[in-house]
């Protein structure tokens, strides 16, 4: 039904150029396969990032700490006070930054309007809390951080046309070396321009050239917008790398983006680059690799509640050159994988990605909903001791990517076939293995299941093997792939599949030719059902997002740290000792030091109880004394011998 559909719409055209319509068809709708998007054996550690470093690090604080003024008030004033090597510290506040909106605004092209900019190598920005340091993409003004107010929300400088051009929110632009940690950036928003970045690392999107950043880090990092009128304006990404090395993102969240939440792209076999501890959720895509390969290392992270968790593909773009190919350079072997795959997705949690109310635009709206992960036109990457868990439509699929966009300048079709008409990028020399599947293939229509392939041109075959489903049987499209494909790259004995079956449901899953039909609708299988948005939901972010645990290490000296530490810590301690008998209990009080002179800071308070049997019963607090806050802690002897206990209360000024 859908081929001849599909014939249809496109005409002779695709016929013509590809030979065989049942692989025409495949082509055509293989595009809806999301991956696209224009805009490691080695682990890069934060110590690994090579500082460019003056005689003297300073430390340039931005705002108030502790009752310690900084010496600056914005961000971007003491980035563009800061040298290589040197640290900006932002105290915790609601910070509207407008680079974009002086007179000069920085180095970048001017359609890359960013509220912060960052273009000296080296440089160390640094929140001093996670949740409470905020990059702020809307106006100033009263009301809460990260507002949703449609009145408050910034579009951007203008375009020569007159078009808001958007914004960013930390841009780092061809700068080396340079880390982003502890801090949160929201609503910067997307308008004509390039825009739409709440945290990015550029080294000359568009360019088709690397060479201008090399090294990058980013740790405790939120990246969100609470605002969505449409898709034309909605934030796009959340944190992002183009033309970039060696890079790494550790303990990261991201949410609500119209794209993608995390973004790898244009860095050939050259990426180096490691997401650590990372998690994506309520996103067209939870993560999108165009062009990205060699050394790229997915690991220990969670892809939920998004419309397709994770994609990565070829594409004929401004992320030139393409393809997306995992394989070592050199021909190296790589110690995850023993074999010359070096882009690895290893132990991470991919579940419930069936979401089809998030903000989408361009190739990421039409993923295919209810999908873990999508494989598309990409080669030698390794899928490996992964959870699949609750994606409706599939775990993973592996599908071809033909390209059908004008392509710019930068962009030839590398690794592609091209037609002059399109560029296609088959799926190949992928290993799917020793993964663990759960209840995947729920949507229960014709091919859903654990994974399923389409390939198209005769090349090094994917394989799977070793895998696991909680039901006792891996379930694939077609049938049977862990018997048909255990061995991996092989040439000769397995001929493409079309997988035509397969195909019609990607259409009704995607309804990617909807606008094109009469009947304003792609037809599905009789009894086919994919769930269709009803309205954007933009998602808070949650609570308690662990911060760093302390952002003063490493830093030097200054009146906000001292040592690495922070300078006006205080830890003070009260405790009683009795002897409780076996079997017996006693209230015992006890006293939290200093929290009456701390009471207006941060500070936090345990009680600990120590000895041979000691179990706490209750703990109650009396009120205040002159010292500090009295608590009556019951403790029960829960041993057969008479026993010394200690109950001891410490206060920690933070």
């Amino acid at each position: 039904m859908v081929l001849a559909v599909i014939g249809a719409v496109l005409g002779n055209r695709v016929t013509k150029l590809l030979a065989a319509v049942p692989i025409a068809a495949l082509v055509a709708v293989a595009v809806v396969l999301l991956g696209g998007s224009s805009a490691a054996a080695r682990r890069a550690k934060p110590d690994k990032v090579h500082a460019h470093a003056s005689a003297v690090a300073r430390v340039l604080r931005v705002g108030t700490y502790r009752r310690i003024a900084g010496q600056f008030s914005t961000i971007q004033a003491a980035v563009d006070a800061a040298s290589p090597g040197d640290w900006v510290l932002v105290a915790p506040g609601d910070y509207h930054e407008q680079a974009d909106h002086r007179a000069n605004p920085g180095p970048q092209p001017d359609t890359t309007p960013s509220g912060v900019v960052i273009s000296t190598p080296g440089v160390h920005l640094r929140g001093m809390d996670r949740n409470q340091v905020i990059v702020d993409g809307t106006t100033p003004g009263p009301g809460p951080a990260c507002s949703s107010d449609p009145s408050r929300q910034d579009y951007g400088p203008k375009a020569s046309d007159g078009s808001s051009l958007g914004r960013n929110g930390v841009l780092v632009w061809q700068a080396n070396n340079v880390t982003v940690e502890n801090l949160t950036a929201c609503n910067f928003l997307t308008g004509s321009g390039r825009s739409g970045n709440e945290i990015w690392w550029n080294g000359g999107d568009g360019s088709g050239q690397l060479g201008k950043l090399s090294g990058f880090y980013g740790s405790y990092l939120n990246a969100t917008s609470t605002f969505f009128k449409d898709n034309s304006t909605a934030a796009a990404y959340g944190i992002f790398s183009s033309n970039a090395t060696d890079g790494t993102w550790f303990q990261t969240y991201a949410s609500n983006f119209s794209d993608s939440n995390y973004y790898v792209g244009a860095c050939q076999q050259l990426c180096n680059t490691t997401l650590d501890h990372v998690q994506s959720e309520y996103s067209a895509l939870g993560y999108s690799g165009t062009n990205a390969g060699g050394q790229v290392i997915i690991e220990n992270s969670e892809f939920d509640n998004n419309k397709d968790g994770f994609d990565t593909n070829s594409q004929n773009n401004d992320d030139a050159p393409s393809p997306q190919d995992g394989s070592c350079p050199g021909g190296a072997i790589s110690p995850i994988t023993h074999t010359t795959s070096c882009w690895v997705f290893i132990h991470n949690y991919v579940h419930d990605n069936n979401n089809p109310n998030v903000p989408g635009t361009g190739v990421a709206s039409n993923g295919p909903t209810g999908t873990g992960i999508s494989i598309s036109g990409a080669r030698n990457n390794t899928v490996m001791y992964n959870r699949f868990v609750n994606n409706g439509a599939w775990g993973i699929i592996l599908v071809p990517y033909p390209d059908t966009a004008t392509p710019p300048a930068v962009a030839h079709c590398q690794g592609g076939i091209n037609t002059g008409q399109l560029c296609l990028y088959d799926d190949w020399g992928n290993e799917i293995a020793h993964n663990t599947f759960q209840g995947n293939g729920f949507f229960g229509n014709d091919t859903n299941s654990d994974f399923g392939e389409i390939t198209v041109t005769a090349a090094p075959t994917n394989c799977f093997h070793d895998n696991v489903d909680s039901s006792g049987t891996v379930t694939s499209s077609p049938a049977n792939l862990e018997a048909s494909k255990p061995r991996c790259r092989e040439t000769a004995s397995t001929p493409p599949d079309p997988n035509p079956s397969l195909l019609n449901q990607v259409a009704c899953d995607t309804q990617f030719f909807a606008s094109l039909l009469p009947g304003g609708s792609s037809p599905c299988t009789p009894g086919s059902n994919y769930p269709k948005a009803t309205g954007v939901v933009m998602h808070p972010l949650p609570s308690g997002l662990a911060t760093m645990p302390n952002p003063c290490a490493g830093v030097p000296a200054n009146p906000w740290c001292a040592n690495g530490s922070h300078a006006r810590t205080r830890r003070r301690s009260h405790h009683k000792t009795v002897t409780i008998p076996a079997g017996g209990t006693r209230t015992i009080k006890v006293i939290y030091p200093d929290a009456l002179r701390f009471r207006n800071d941060r500070y936090s308070g345990a009680i600990r109880i120590s000895g041979a049997g000691a179990k706490t019963v209750k703990i109650l607090k009396r009120g205040s004394v002159r010292h500090g806050y009295q608590y009556r802690v019951t403790v029960r002897n829960s041993g057969r011998k008479p026993a010394r206990v200690t109950v001891t209360a410490i206060t920690t000024r933070r």
